[in-house]
């Protein structure tokens, strides 16, 4: 079956433009022009498998609805891809922070949209055969499957994208990783400019593992290494 995509967007030429190139490209869509029309689109069955969501809504702001799906069990998992007209680090910088899994520029080209949505929609489905079973490390456990994480037997919510951050340091355990090389694999971006995004994500994500974020060492100068051994 083909994956369904909900655009949100107020403005009525490009939701028909997008509208249009997603369905050439095979995708099903379906379409919201506010925040209160998004959420209820984001929550109907079948859910989206992504949602293209523009940063600025007439009744509210992109981020407050990204941050209202990840903190809703049944749409947490769905990828966001921001549409804005900002360009700044720091607005993509708390457009990852809400859990957004990419973002794009306004004006942009249909065709890299269309590309960005193949792409995420692949990272999403992903998972690396090596490490598709249960880990535990310490008083850390992981199910891939499950999209479940807990700290000695209490739940942590993490985000999809916070889920990746973390599954990736876990599959590379004892391994350098760099910040533009946890760009391409998590964020599957190539954006030099923006390696202060990882730096942001690192933090939360330590500050939400709590006794066990400390498993995430910082290498000055180099990146990260998630430890070898939990003691």
């Amino acid at each position: 079956m083909s994956k369904l995509i909900l655009i949100v967007d107020d403005e009525p030429d490009l939701v028909v433009t997008l509208d249009y190139n997603l369905k050439k490209e095979g995708f099903q869509t379906r379409t919201a022009a506010n925040g209160e029309e998004a959420l209820m689109a984001a929550r109907q069955e079948p859910l989206p498998d992504l949602v293209l969501l523009d940063l600025m809504l007439p009744d509210t702001s992109g981020t407050e609805i990204c941050r209202k799906l990840r903190a809703n069990e049944r749409t947490r998992a769905i990828p966001v891809v921001m549409l804005t007209a900002k360009g700044e680090e720091i607005d993509r910088v708390v457009g990852f922070e809400v859990g957004a899994d990419d973002y794009v520029v306004k004006p942009f080209s249909v065709r890299e949209l269309v590309l960005r949505v193949h792409a995420v929609l692949r990272r999403s489905e992903a998972q690396d055969p090596g490490t598709s079973e249960r880990f535990v490390f310490g008083q850390l456990s992981l199910d891939p499957a499950g999209h479940n994480v807990t700290v000695a037997g209490n739940q942590v919510d993490l985000t999809a994208l916070e889920f990746r951050l973390l599954h990736c340091f876990v599959s590379r355990k004892g391994r350098v990783q760099t910040r533009d090389s946890l760009l391409s694999e998590v964020w599957g971006i190539n954006a030099q400019q923006t390696t202060r995004t990882v730096d942001t994500h690192v933090k939360r994500l330590r500050e939400k593992l709590g006794s066990v974020g400390c498993y995430i060492e910082t290498l000055r100068g180099v990146g990260y290494r998630f430890r070898e051994t939990p003691d």
